[in-house]
This record gives C-alpha cells, structure tokens and sequence, in this order.
C-alpha cells in the first residue's frame, strides 16, 4: 500500500481553496435557475475594490445557474452633479424633491454614468450584463407617491414631492427576455408614469423590492452600510419573521432609516419572494458569503 503523500505548504492552500468550492456545491444546486435581485449601494458603489468583488459576486452567480438581477441607486453622484450645475437638492423624510430640471440630472446620472459603470464592471470581470432603466419596455410603471409615512410617529404625511413616484407595475416579460438570453440586467430605478407622461425618480430599496416580488425571486438581497438589524444589545439579528420584525419597529428596536429598509422586506416577502436580507456590502465577497453558506451576513426576513 502506498504511503500518503504530505502536501506542501502551496498544495494546502490549493486544498483548502478545492474544500471551499466544494462546500459551496449544495448551494450550487439548491439555488439553480433560481432570481436573486441585488439591491447595490452604499460604500460598495464607491470603494473600487469592493465594487470589483460585487461585480465578480455577481458573474459567479451566473455563471452556476443562478438569475442574477442588480438594481442599484446613485443618491451621492446625483448629490456632486446637482451641485456642479448648481441646483439645489430638498429631502422631505429622506426623499428628494424632484421638480423637472433636478429630473433631467436624476436620469442623466442613474441611467447614465452609473448605471454604465456598474454595467462595463461586470463586463470586465467575464460576464454580460446589459443596463437599463424602468422606462425601457415600460419595465417600471411607475405612480406619483402622494403620502409618505413620518419614521418617529408611523403617521402619514400628505406630500408633494413632485416628480418622485414609486412602483405600479412590473413589466416581467423584460427581465425573462433577458434572463432567457443569458443576460444579467442591471436595472436604473427610473419609471414611467401610468396614469400621465412624466419621468419618475423612484427609491432604489422600492425598486428592487417590486422587482423581486413580480420576479418571485428566491433572494432580495439589500447591500447597505451597516452589519444587519440590530437588537437592543446592538448584536447583529440572524434572522427574524414578517411578524418578529413588525414587532421590533412597534417597540423600537428598529428604528430611523432602518424601518423603511425592513419594511421594503416585508412587503417583498409579502409578493412571493422566499427571503430577503439586509446585508453588510463593505464585507468582501459579501454575496458569495451569504450565498454559498450557511450563516450568511447580516439580518434574514422571512415569512416564519
């Protein structure tokens, strides 16, 4: 019989490389052909190394059978643009007051420069990704958000925020088109309107939940700046249900600008999605991480 041979130092780095791809293959099957939509923002849209790695996350997910689909937002370069052209930026609650000429910024950036950007990323790194925005094959309808809920008293506000709208319609038949083509969509949260001829800026978080619940996605996924929900002890919550995260906001536990991100999971898990995670995208590989293992990173919503 012959005797084992012992690796050297480089083979086990090699064999520990070879056992991690290999405890990602139940994943590998468990989420084949299935939707994931990435909401994509915070500091993994302006750290160029960690955008390069969110970009390979997601050419790897397509590239084991998944359906990848990247929504992402642009609040801080529409900030620089407007600023450069001088117009001057109103938030009612977090929302942008959108007349017609911060609009025309508004598109230019999302639907623009971003949305190209993030569209040549994924190209770089093998895949190919082709960027558009609601309006392209009426993917967004979207309606005019007339009452917005105020985050310390849960109360809503009649508002007129101008050209700010927010889902109507999903318009599926686009993304199966691109899905059917092997294609990875890399959506801009701009709409059209239903019900008048208007341009609509709509929130990223929105989008991607629409998205994800017309697409019945298995995973909506939102990177963001901070590690998950946090409890009272500020520990980061694995996991939570609809009705243990509607608890947390009743007793404020979750609050501020955290509520409008969990409730964007509840009503996403409300429309079909299986779960959807608030996720920490400063963490390299964050995708894969949450993906292809069993902790995960940050705060899982489910329905029970």
């Amino acid at each position: 019989m012959a005797e084992a041979v012992q690796p050297d130092k480089e083979q086990k780095r090699l064999i520990r490389m070879a056992e991690t791809i290999s405890k990602a293959l139940p994943y590998m099957r468990r989420h084949n052909d299935a939707t994931f939509v990435v909401k994509y923002g915070g500091h993994a849209m302006t750290d160029p190394k960690l955008g390069d790695l969110v970009a390979r996350d997601v050419v790897l997910m397509k590239q084991v059978g998944m359906n990848p689909i990247v929504v992402h937002g642009g609040g801080p370069q529409i900030n620089k643009m407007l600023e450069r052209v001088g117009i001057k930026s109103t938030f009612v609650n977090g929302l942008r007051v959108t007349d017609a000429a911060t609009m025309e910024i508004v598109e230019m950036v999302l639907a623009g420069s971003i949305n190209k950007a993030i569209v040549a990323d994924i190209n770089e790194c093998g895949g190919i990704a082709v960027g558009i925005c609601g309006k392209d094959g009426n993917l967004i309808l979207a309606k005019k958000v007339t009452q917005i809920r105020d985050p310390k008293t849960g109360e809503l506000l009649n508002v007129d925020l101008k050209q700010v709208g927010e889902p109507a319609k999903i318009n599926v038949m686009v993304l199966e088109q691109l899905r059917r083509a092997d294609v990875i969509p890399v959506v801009a949260p701009i709409g059209f309107g239903v019900n008048d001829e208007l341009t609509y800026n709509i929130n990223a978080d929105t989008s991607a939940g629409a998205i994800a619940g017309a697409m019945k996605a298995k995973r909506l996924l939102f990177l963001t700046d901070v590690p998950g929900v946090l409890d009272k002890d500020g520990k980061v919550i694995p996991e939570m249900t609809i009705e243990q995260a509607r608890a947390l906001i009743a007793d404020g536990t979750i609050s501020g600008g955290m509520i409008p991100k969990v409730e964007n999971c509840i009503d996403a898990v409300n429309s079909g999605v299986e779960a959807a995670v608030i996720m920490d995208g400063r963490v390299p590989h964050c995708l894969l991480l949450e993906v292809f293992t069993e902790a995960g990173v940050g705060t899982m919503v489910r329905r029970s």
